[in-house]
Protein backbone atom coordinates (compact mmCIF):
# COMPACT_ATOMS: atom_id res chain seq x y z
CA UNK A 1 0.00 0.00 0.00
CA UNK A 2 3.00 2.30 0.56
CA UNK A 3 4.16 1.60 -3.01
CA UNK A 4 0.66 2.26 -4.26
CA UNK A 5 0.69 5.60 -2.43
CA UNK A 6 3.98 6.52 -4.12
CA UNK A 7 2.54 5.59 -7.53
CA UNK A 8 -0.61 7.68 -6.98
CA UNK A 9 1.55 10.57 -5.78
CA UNK A 10 3.63 10.51 -8.98
CA UNK A 11 0.57 10.28 -11.23
CA UNK A 12 -1.24 13.17 -9.56
CA UNK A 13 1.66 15.45 -8.70
CA UNK A 14 3.93 14.82 -11.69
CA UNK A 15 7.17 14.35 -9.74
CA UNK A 16 8.79 11.90 -7.32
CA UNK A 17 7.88 12.24 -3.61
CA UNK A 18 11.50 11.70 -2.55
CA UNK A 19 14.61 13.35 -3.97
CA UNK A 20 18.31 13.80 -3.31
CA UNK A 21 21.07 11.21 -3.03
CA UNK A 22 20.26 7.56 -2.41
CA UNK A 23 21.10 8.01 1.26
CA UNK A 24 18.90 11.12 1.54
CA UNK A 25 15.99 9.37 -0.18
CA UNK A 26 16.33 6.31 2.06
CA UNK A 27 16.34 8.48 5.16
CA UNK A 28 13.28 10.45 3.93
CA UNK A 29 11.38 7.23 3.22
CA UNK A 30 12.15 5.82 6.68
CA UNK A 31 10.80 8.95 8.31
CA UNK A 32 7.89 9.42 5.89
CA UNK A 33 9.10 12.87 4.84
CA UNK A 34 7.81 13.24 1.28
CA UNK A 35 8.19 16.42 -0.74
CA UNK A 36 5.00 18.45 -1.14
CA UNK A 37 5.10 21.37 -3.61
CA UNK A 38 2.28 23.73 -2.68
CA UNK A 39 1.30 24.65 -6.25
CA UNK A 40 0.90 21.04 -7.42
CA UNK A 41 -0.60 19.96 -4.08
CA UNK A 42 -3.29 22.64 -4.24
CA UNK A 43 -4.17 21.60 -7.81
CA UNK A 44 -5.51 18.23 -6.69
CA UNK A 45 -8.75 17.78 -4.79
CA UNK A 46 -8.90 17.64 -0.96
CA UNK A 47 -10.13 14.06 -1.32
CA UNK A 48 -7.03 13.13 -3.36
CA UNK A 49 -4.80 14.90 -0.82
CA UNK A 50 -6.32 12.87 1.98
CA UNK A 51 -5.95 9.66 -0.03
CA UNK A 52 -2.22 10.22 -0.57
CA UNK A 53 -1.64 11.35 3.01
CA UNK A 54 -3.39 8.21 4.31
CA UNK A 55 -1.16 5.94 2.24
CA UNK A 56 2.25 7.54 2.73
CA UNK A 57 2.29 6.74 6.43
CA UNK A 58 5.24 4.87 7.95
CA UNK A 59 3.17 3.23 10.71
CA UNK A 60 1.42 0.31 9.01
CA UNK A 61 -1.32 0.35 11.65
CA UNK A 62 -2.27 3.89 10.66
CA UNK A 63 -1.80 3.39 6.91
CA UNK A 64 -4.86 2.64 4.73
CA UNK A 65 -5.44 -1.04 4.08
CA UNK A 66 -6.37 -2.20 0.56
CA UNK A 67 -9.97 -2.67 1.66
CA UNK A 68 -10.19 0.79 3.22
CA UNK A 69 -8.50 2.38 0.19
CA UNK A 70 -11.18 0.98 -2.10
CA UNK A 71 -13.84 2.50 0.14
CA UNK A 72 -12.15 5.90 0.26
CA UNK A 73 -14.20 8.76 -1.17
CA UNK A 74 -11.59 9.57 -3.83
CA UNK A 75 -11.60 5.99 -5.12
CA UNK A 76 -15.36 5.58 -4.90
CA UNK A 77 -16.00 8.59 -7.15
CA UNK A 78 -13.10 8.10 -9.56
CA UNK A 79 -15.19 6.39 -12.26
CA UNK A 80 -17.17 9.57 -12.94
CA UNK A 81 -14.36 12.13 -12.79
CA UNK A 82 -13.70 12.27 -16.55
CA UNK A 83 -17.12 11.52 -18.03
CA UNK A 84 -17.32 14.89 -19.83
CA UNK A 85 -13.92 14.47 -21.57
CA UNK A 86 -12.75 18.04 -21.15
CA UNK A 87 -9.22 17.31 -22.34
CA UNK A 88 -9.85 15.10 -25.38
CA UNK A 89 -10.50 17.68 -28.10
CA UNK A 90 -10.17 17.85 -31.87
CA UNK A 91 -6.43 18.53 -31.72
CA UNK A 92 -5.87 15.33 -29.73
CA UNK A 93 -7.86 13.36 -32.28
CA UNK A 94 -5.97 14.97 -35.18
CA UNK A 95 -2.60 14.20 -33.59
CA UNK A 96 -3.52 10.54 -33.09
CA UNK A 97 -4.65 10.17 -36.70
CA UNK A 98 -1.59 12.05 -38.06
CA UNK A 99 0.71 9.80 -36.04
CA UNK A 100 -0.84 6.80 -37.76
CA UNK A 101 -0.03 8.29 -41.16
CA UNK A 102 3.52 9.45 -40.36
CA UNK A 103 6.63 7.81 -41.79
CA UNK A 104 8.22 5.02 -39.79
CA UNK A 105 11.33 7.07 -39.03
CA UNK A 106 9.25 10.00 -37.79
CA UNK A 107 7.28 7.67 -35.51
CA UNK A 108 10.54 6.19 -34.21
CA UNK A 109 11.80 9.71 -33.44
CA UNK A 110 8.58 10.67 -31.68
CA UNK A 111 8.63 7.47 -29.63
CA UNK A 112 12.18 8.30 -28.53
CA UNK A 113 11.21 11.91 -27.89
CA UNK A 114 8.50 10.78 -25.48
CA UNK A 115 11.23 9.44 -23.18
CA UNK A 116 12.89 12.87 -23.08
CA UNK A 117 9.81 14.83 -21.96
CA UNK A 118 9.82 16.63 -18.64
CA UNK A 119 7.17 15.99 -15.99
CA UNK A 120 5.49 19.29 -16.84
CA UNK A 121 5.31 18.37 -20.53
CA UNK A 122 3.78 15.00 -19.72
CA UNK A 123 1.19 16.66 -17.50
CA UNK A 124 -0.06 18.69 -20.49
CA UNK A 125 -1.64 15.59 -22.05
CA UNK A 126 -1.94 13.22 -19.08
CA UNK A 127 -5.61 14.01 -18.47
CA UNK A 128 -6.48 13.32 -22.10
CA UNK A 129 -4.99 9.83 -21.77
CA UNK A 130 -6.92 9.17 -18.56
CA UNK A 131 -10.16 10.25 -20.21
CA UNK A 132 -9.63 7.83 -23.10
CA UNK A 133 -8.79 5.03 -20.67
CA UNK A 134 -12.42 4.69 -19.56
CA UNK A 135 -12.03 1.35 -17.76
CA UNK A 136 -8.99 2.67 -15.79
CA UNK A 137 -6.84 -0.26 -16.88
CA UNK A 138 -3.75 1.87 -17.50
CA UNK A 139 -3.96 1.37 -21.26
CA UNK A 140 -6.38 2.38 -24.03
CA UNK A 141 -8.11 -0.56 -25.69
CA UNK A 142 -9.16 -0.61 -29.34
CA UNK A 143 -12.82 -0.42 -28.30
CA UNK A 144 -12.19 2.66 -26.12
CA UNK A 145 -10.12 4.31 -28.82
CA UNK A 146 -12.53 3.72 -31.68
CA UNK A 147 -15.57 4.76 -29.67
CA UNK A 148 -14.14 8.24 -29.07
CA UNK A 149 -12.55 8.68 -32.50
CA UNK A 150 -15.63 7.58 -34.43
CA UNK A 151 -18.51 8.68 -32.17
CA UNK A 152 -17.15 12.01 -30.96
CA UNK A 153 -14.91 13.17 -33.81
CA UNK A 154 -16.50 11.29 -36.73
CA UNK A 155 -13.18 9.88 -37.90
CA UNK A 156 -13.54 6.99 -40.33
CA UNK A 157 -13.12 3.47 -39.03
CA UNK A 158 -10.15 2.93 -41.37
CA UNK A 159 -8.23 5.99 -40.15
CA UNK A 160 -9.02 5.13 -36.54
CA UNK A 161 -7.75 1.59 -37.15
CA UNK A 162 -4.54 2.90 -38.78
CA UNK A 163 -3.90 5.26 -35.87
CA UNK A 164 -4.52 2.55 -33.30
CA UNK A 165 -2.21 0.07 -35.02
CA UNK A 166 0.58 2.68 -35.23
CA UNK A 167 0.22 3.46 -31.53
CA UNK A 168 -0.03 -0.18 -30.44
CA UNK A 169 3.75 -0.73 -30.41
CA UNK A 170 3.50 -3.74 -28.08
CA UNK A 171 0.98 -5.44 -30.40
CA UNK A 172 -1.23 -6.34 -27.44
CA UNK A 173 -4.28 -4.49 -28.80
CA UNK A 174 -3.81 -1.58 -26.41
CA UNK A 175 -2.13 1.83 -26.38
CA UNK A 176 0.27 2.56 -23.54
CA UNK A 177 1.06 5.96 -22.04
CA UNK A 178 4.45 6.38 -23.74
CA UNK A 179 2.92 5.63 -27.15
CA UNK A 180 0.23 8.23 -26.51
CA UNK A 181 2.87 10.78 -25.48
CA UNK A 182 4.74 10.12 -28.73
CA UNK A 183 1.66 11.03 -30.78
CA UNK A 184 1.16 14.21 -28.77
CA UNK A 185 4.70 15.49 -29.47
CA UNK A 186 3.62 16.60 -32.96
CA UNK A 187 1.74 19.71 -31.80
CA UNK A 188 0.39 19.46 -28.25
CA UNK A 189 3.90 19.29 -26.81
CA UNK A 190 6.29 21.85 -28.35
CA UNK A 191 9.39 20.41 -30.01
CA UNK A 192 11.79 22.88 -28.40
CA UNK A 193 15.57 22.94 -28.79
CA UNK A 194 16.42 20.98 -25.64
CA UNK A 195 13.89 18.26 -26.45
CA UNK A 196 15.16 17.82 -30.01
CA UNK A 197 18.78 17.72 -28.87
CA UNK A 198 18.01 15.22 -26.09
CA UNK A 199 16.23 12.98 -28.60
CA UNK A 200 19.09 13.24 -31.10
CA UNK A 201 21.57 12.27 -28.37
CA UNK A 202 19.52 9.19 -27.49
CA UNK A 203 20.04 7.97 -31.05
CA UNK A 204 23.68 9.10 -31.25
CA UNK A 205 24.91 6.21 -29.11
CA UNK A 206 28.63 6.69 -29.83
CA UNK A 207 28.58 10.49 -29.34
CA UNK A 208 29.99 11.05 -32.84
CA UNK A 209 27.75 14.01 -33.64
CA UNK A 210 25.86 11.93 -36.24
CA UNK A 211 23.25 9.19 -36.31
CA UNK A 212 24.18 6.28 -38.56
CA UNK A 213 22.73 2.85 -39.28
CA UNK A 214 24.58 1.20 -36.41
CA UNK A 215 23.20 3.78 -33.96
CA UNK A 216 19.65 3.03 -35.07
CA UNK A 217 20.25 -0.71 -34.74
CA UNK A 218 21.48 -0.28 -31.17
CA UNK A 219 18.39 1.73 -30.24
CA UNK A 220 15.64 0.16 -32.36
CA UNK A 221 16.97 -3.31 -33.18
CA UNK A 222 17.16 -4.78 -36.66
CA UNK A 223 13.78 -3.29 -37.62
CA UNK A 224 11.11 -0.86 -36.42
CA UNK A 225 7.44 -1.75 -36.91
CA UNK A 226 8.50 -4.30 -39.50
CA UNK A 227 10.57 -1.84 -41.55
CA UNK A 228 14.31 -2.30 -41.98
CA UNK A 229 16.86 0.17 -40.66
CA UNK A 230 17.90 0.86 -44.26
CA UNK A 231 14.35 1.94 -45.01
CA UNK A 232 14.33 4.29 -42.02
CA UNK A 233 17.60 5.85 -43.17
CA UNK A 234 16.05 6.43 -46.60
CA UNK A 235 13.01 8.08 -45.03
CA UNK A 236 15.33 10.37 -43.07
CA UNK A 237 17.23 11.24 -46.28
CA UNK A 238 20.54 10.50 -44.56
CA UNK A 239 23.54 12.07 -46.33
CA UNK A 240 26.34 9.54 -46.92
CA UNK A 241 24.67 7.21 -44.46
CA UNK A 242 24.67 9.77 -41.63
CA UNK A 243 22.13 12.11 -40.03
CA UNK A 244 23.59 15.28 -38.56
CA UNK A 245 22.03 17.31 -35.78
CA UNK A 246 20.71 19.95 -38.18
CA UNK A 247 19.43 17.25 -40.56
CA UNK A 248 17.50 15.80 -37.65
CA UNK A 249 16.07 19.20 -36.70
CA UNK A 250 15.02 19.80 -40.31
CA UNK A 251 13.31 16.44 -40.54
CA UNK A 252 11.40 16.86 -37.27
CA UNK A 253 10.19 20.36 -38.12
CA UNK A 254 8.91 19.13 -41.49
CA UNK A 255 8.41 20.97 -44.76
CA UNK A 256 6.72 23.99 -43.16
CA UNK A 257 9.76 24.89 -41.09
CA UNK A 258 11.04 27.70 -43.38
CA UNK A 259 12.90 30.44 -41.56
CA UNK A 260 11.84 28.95 -38.22
CA UNK A 261 14.02 25.92 -38.89
CA UNK A 262 16.96 28.07 -39.96
CA UNK A 263 16.86 29.92 -36.64
CA UNK A 264 16.15 26.82 -34.55
CA UNK A 265 18.94 24.82 -36.15
CA UNK A 266 21.50 27.58 -35.64
CA UNK A 267 20.48 28.04 -32.02
CA UNK A 268 20.53 24.31 -31.35
CA UNK A 269 23.89 23.75 -33.00
CA UNK A 270 25.47 26.71 -31.21
CA UNK A 271 24.24 25.28 -27.92
CA UNK A 272 25.65 21.84 -28.78
CA UNK A 273 29.05 23.33 -29.67
CA UNK A 274 29.39 25.20 -26.38
CA UNK A 275 28.05 22.37 -24.21
CA UNK A 276 30.79 20.85 -21.99
CA UNK A 277 29.81 17.32 -23.02
CA UNK A 278 30.65 18.07 -26.64
CA UNK A 279 34.42 18.35 -26.72
CA UNK A 280 37.26 17.73 -29.12
CA UNK A 281 36.43 16.13 -32.44
CA UNK A 282 32.68 16.35 -31.96
CA UNK A 283 32.89 20.11 -31.42
CA UNK A 284 34.85 20.54 -34.63
CA UNK A 285 32.36 18.43 -36.60
CA UNK A 286 29.41 20.40 -35.31
CA UNK A 287 31.16 23.73 -35.85
CA UNK A 288 31.86 22.80 -39.45
CA UNK A 289 28.32 21.63 -39.95
CA UNK A 290 26.82 24.85 -38.55
CA UNK A 291 27.88 26.71 -41.70
CA UNK A 292 25.54 24.55 -43.76
CA UNK A 293 22.28 25.27 -41.94
CA UNK A 294 21.01 27.48 -44.73
CA UNK A 295 21.33 24.62 -47.20
CA UNK A 296 19.59 22.25 -44.78
CA UNK A 297 16.80 24.77 -44.19
CA UNK A 298 16.22 25.01 -47.94
CA UNK A 299 16.00 21.24 -48.20
CA UNK A 300 13.61 21.07 -45.24
CA UNK A 301 11.28 23.67 -46.73
CA UNK A 302 11.25 22.07 -50.17
CA UNK A 303 11.02 18.35 -49.44
CA UNK A 304 7.53 16.92 -49.05
CA UNK A 305 9.05 13.75 -47.57
CA UNK A 306 9.46 15.54 -44.26
CA UNK A 307 5.73 16.13 -43.78
CA UNK A 308 3.79 14.12 -41.20
CA UNK A 309 0.94 13.50 -43.59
Amino acid sequence: MWSYGVTVFILLMGYMPFSGTEEQQTNAIKHGKWKKKEKEWNNISPSAQDFISSLLVVDTKKRLSAEDALKHDWMAKRAHMNDDMKHVDQSVADNLVSFGQASHFRRACMEMMAWSLTNDERKEVRDAFLELDTDRSGAISMQEFKKVMIDKFHISDQKAQEAFEALDTSHHDEIHYTDFLAAMTSTRIRMHDDLLKATFNRFDTDNSGFIDKEDLKKVLGEAFEGESIDHLMEEAHAHDGKISLEDFVAFMHGDDAGEHHHEAANKLIDKAITHPDHAGGRERKLAAKSTKTKEVSTKASGGSCCSVM
